[in-house]
């Protein structure tokens, strides 16, 4: 039993490698993409709207006033990232229910990509928002003596994501093999349920406390 998508090797050429988890990464993209495509080509700005546009809408309704709740004012402009981050953690967790597939979120390269997208995010809204300055200006408050503490703090809570999201869906799945060894036809279904409810959790804890960093990054205006 490998550990993760990591260690089955497809193609290499030199130091140039194309392993499962890159090679899952990009086939779970290609659906995203493909399907947000198909389920947004027909949307329409008239009063009459189809059923299944009304029902986007209450998501993304949903999805705007979850940020909003946590402190973002102007959701709209955040709901892209966000929304794609959970889209693509949520989806990778759900296909765990497809055999042989191993999810690219259960390899600390993936986790630590998306970890890495929101500390390039938060200093970037954070900037957009406050200006260079402005941004600048949070390191260094209460006091400049807290300049370094903050630092740390950038540095500590993108480990701590990327670390949390992958302890979670691995140990997930080193659980469920071991109960198929032990008991095929008991404990797996039960786990493979509990597996999909803790993908979706995981999900969205992790895109809550990138929201939860870009508007603390983006509160300078306010103060």
């Amino acid at each position: 039993m490998h550990l993760s998508g990591d260690e089955v090797i497809i193609w290499q050429q030199g130091f140039v490698k194309l392993n499962e988890t890159i090679l899952t990464t990009w086939a779970i993209m290609l659906v995203l993409v493909t399907g947000s495509a198909l389920v947004s080509r027909k949307l329409s700005t008239d009063i009459h709207r189809s059923r299944w546009q009304n029902f986007l809408e209450i998501i993304v309704t949903m999805a705007s006033r979850q940020i909003e709740d946590v402190g973002l004012k102007h959701s709209m402009r955040y709901l892209p990232y966000l929304g794609t981050l959970f889209i693509f953690i949520a989806f990778s967790n759900l296909c765990t229910i497809i055999p042989g597939y191993e999810p690219p979120t259960g390899s600390l390269s993936t986790t630590a990509a998306l970890a890495f997208s929101v500390f390039i995010a938060v200093p970037l809204f954070g900037i957009a928002e406050s200006g260079l300055g402005g941004y600048l200006q949070t390191y260094v408050k209460p006091t400049f003596i807290m300049l370094p503490f903050n630092i740390i703090s950038e540095l500590s809570r993108t480990l701590a994501l990327a670390v949390r999201l992958f302890g979670n869906i691995m140990s997930g799945s080193m659980i469920l093999a071991i109960l198929l060894t032990v008991t095929p036809f008991v404990f797996p279904v039960a786990m493979s349920v509990l597996g999909l409810l803790t993908g979706m959790v995981q999900a969205y804890i992790f895109s809550i406390l990138a929201t939860v960093y870009i508007s603390a990054a983006t509160r300078a205006r306010e103060e």
